[in-house]
């Protein structure tokens, strides 16, 4: 869920919402906070602590979230401490501390090329303890969970392999849908499953690009926004980081904002590669990177409101069909 903090929106502290959090927490009222605008949160920066309130569409995210964090105490993780959250009359609410530095999305532009690099390999050295985080086998954000049982879809979110032809039928009660196209792709998936049959599953963050990463002195001071954090194949955490990558105008830290130009990231897969190479050794990677982009065209299609972002997913599908994916403009 994009919901980390963009542009400041005012710099008063005397919003009763964020009084009311703070009196929750039990946490000193006075203080400087800025406001910031986000995707499906408000949010306050203060100068120990970051304060979300949410909408509430998620359900339990901010709980799910503080759980994900607690299983990175003692780790190599680098990551924002939890502080308190809570359920309060304006809706959920989740207290971090605050983190050194800025967004990566916010240095990028500026950044020299060596310190694009040591970033991208600081963050390459903090997935690697990512991953080592032992994590149920069955992790999933409830929100997600009440999706895929058949639920209302409030986000889209890292591919679960498990579910995917559950989105073929999803998809198949859609008015309009192209049967011979989901019959196609039932049949792409069906030759592919065996690929991850023998995997690890590993605590995969879901949603990571440059709004979710803080830096400093190019190094990367923690991983943020656990809220569609779950337990799948490492290589998974590969699919929203290419797609970054590649459609990087996409990406932007909140609807009003832009994306960074995806030129300027072009090498940033070979730099994650050799900071952490394991990610990228899989057998036939190639095609796990195809089936994960697979499931997320086919939430879009199945799921999405939209008719025409459904009609744009369906012609994505085709694509991937003859082996086509926006990973083709990507050099690693």
């Amino acid at each position: 869920m994009r919901d980390r903090s963009a542009s400041p929106v005012n710099e008063s502290s005397d919003d009763p919402a964020l009084r009311r959090v703070l009196a929750a927490a039990g946490l000193p009222l006075e203080g400087h906070f800025v406001a910031k605008a986000g995707w499906v949160s408000q949010a306050w920066i203060g100068d120990e602590y970051v304060v979300r309130l949410s909408e509430g569409r998620f359900r339990d995210a901010y709980d799910h979230e503080a759980a994900v964090v607690g299983t990175l105490e003692g780790s190599q993780v680098p990551h924002a401490r939890h502080i308190a959250h809570g359920h309060g009359p304006d809706g959920p609410w989740y207290i971090s501390e605050r983190l050194p530095g800025r967004t990566l999305h916010d240095v990028w532009p500026s950044a020299d090329p060596g310190t694009r690099r040591s970033m991208i390999e600081s963050l390459g050295a903090a997935l690697q303890a990512l991953h080592r985080v032992p994590v149920p086998a069955d992790l999933l954000p409830p929100w997600l969970g009440d999706a895929l049982a058949g639920k209302p879809w409030p986000a889209f979110h890292p591919p679960v392999v498990d579910a995917a032809l559950q989105q073929v039928e999803a998809a198949r009660h859609r008015p309009g849908h192209d049967m011979r196209l989901l019959a196609d792709v039932a049949a792409w998936i069906q030759e592919r499953l065996a690929l991850f049959r023998a995997d690890e599953h590993v605590l995969v963050h879901g949603d990571l690009h440059g709004s979710n990463v803080m830096v400093e002195d190019g190094r990367v001071t923690g991983l943020v926004d656990f809220a569609e954090a779950l337990s799948q194949p490492a290589d998974a955490e590969l699919d929203t980081i290419l797609r970054w990558c590649a459609r990087a105008e996409e990406f932007p830290p909140t609807p009003l904002l832009r994306g960074l130009d995806p030129s300027t990231l072009a090498e940033v897969p070979g730099w994650l590669r050799h900071a952490y190479p394991e990610l990228f050794e899989r057998d036939r990677l190639r095609e796990r990177l195809d089936f994960y982009d697979m499931y997320m065209e086919l939430a879009l299609y199945a799921h999405h409101p939209q008719l025409d972002m459904r009609q744009a997913a369906g012609a994505r599908i085709s694509r991937l069909l003859f082996g086509h994916n926006h990973i083709d403009r990507l050099v690693w």
